[in-house]
């Protein structure tokens, strides 16, 4: 998909795509992905590609929105696609089916070229695919994926393609990869006409960050401001103190908390904080660590004091915001432990 061939070749061969869906996929990865490709179709007036949907048992995929996604065919059908992609959602890293991970190891071996949108690197890791090759993911579940599989290389970049591996962070970034596709398949003027029927002021790079800038996002210009802000989201596992944010910005300790106070209504402890409380939520919520590692990976070295900060901020404490969520998921806390030693055992494959 992502190979240049001669010309004569693109414009007579249809390249066939299989997309499987695994429930609660996102919906906006898996339609941007789809209609770059419907729209390249339109715009060269050739049928370029072609696309089926496919899910495990060939039924209807419910999709994290809660709309229902009609399938063709059932699992059986991937082989007969040189490119399959996974689409995924939300709960990525709680999915396991081992009928599923076979299969796509199988197509591993027949050299089909694999692709996830969105999580579906969480499923692609656990199947034992992504060893020795870069990835991406959604940058929320960034921090997740490195603590799940600290072997895998995995980049905060909008998409990664690497040989017969290729994966996307989700949302309109699945339009880039497309779009990166076209371009490489068909020429970058086929690329942006699909790109500027989107509305798109143009193809972003993969190196362009998938979240919006730190300036947009706390709503504040100060440069220095913005600097610390960006050196606490860097150093979350080992807080730097106080005294040292000044000094990588060149300030006093009262300077610093002085622009907090006047910009953001707050303490730069506070803030700290909850950068770390917040980041402690997603990985209690998308990985299975015992409680303790994920205290440690948040800049805690204390689970009583991690505890006690958690339950003040989100109103719970980590081991109740666990059983909340393997209450809402009917699974039991000893089945979630043995589904981390089989990860762990996929990952390192």
């Amino acid at each position: 998909m992502f190979q240049s061939k001669p010309a004569s070749q693109n414009s007579a061969v249809t390249e066939r795509i299989a997309f499987f869906l695994v429930p609660k996929f996102s919906m906006i990865a898996f339609t941007a992905a789809l209609e770059a490709l419907r729209l390249a179709n339109r715009l060269s007036g050739k049928a370029l590609y072609a696309w089926h949907v496919i899910s495990r048992d060939g039924q209807p995929v419910e999709a994290s929105n809660g709309l229902q996604l009609m399938a063709e065919h059932g699992i059986d059908a991937l082989e007969r696609f040189p490119t399959v992609i996974l689409c995924s959602g939300i709960d990525a890293h709680l999915y396991r089916d081992d009928t599923v991970f076979a299969r796509f190891r199988r197509l591993a071996r027949q050299h089909t070229e694999i692709g996830a949108l969105c999580t579906g690197s969480h499923i692609l890791a656990r199947a034992g695919l992504l060893g020795g090759y870069r990835c991406t993911i959604h940058w929320e579940n960034l921090g997740s994926f490195t603590e799940e599989f600290p072997d895998i290389e995995v980049s905060s970049e909008l998409f990664e393609v690497d040989r017969d591996r290729f994966t996307c962070a989700g949302g309109i970034a699945a339009a880039d990869l497309m779009l990166h596709a076209i371009a490489s398949r068909h020429g970058q003027e086929l690329a942006a006409a699909v790109s500027e029927q989107f509305i798109l002021d143009r193809i972003r790079d993969p190196h362009d960050p998938q979240r919006v800038p730190l300036r947009a996002r706390i709503g504040i210009g100060h440069p220095k401001l913005i600097e610390v802000v960006s050196h606490m989201e860097a150093n979350q596992e080992e807080p730097l103190a106080y005294e040292e944010l000044a000094r990588r910005v060149g300030l006093s300790r009262r300077q610093l908390e002085r622009l907090f106070r006047r910009y953001l209504k707050t303490t730069p402890g506070h803030y700290y904080l909850k950068l770390r409380l917040t980041r402690a939520r997603l990985l209690l919520m998308q990985t299975t660590m015992p409680v303790i590692d994920v205290a440690l990976a948040s800049g805690f070295v204390s689970a009583s004091h991690f505890s006690k900060c958690y339950r003040d901020f989100h109103g719970r404490t980590p081991r109740e915001e666990r059983r909340l969520l393997e209450a809402a998921l009917g699974t039991e806390p000893e089945s979630r432990g043995q589904l981390k030693l089989e990860i762990s055992g996929a990952g390192s494959r």
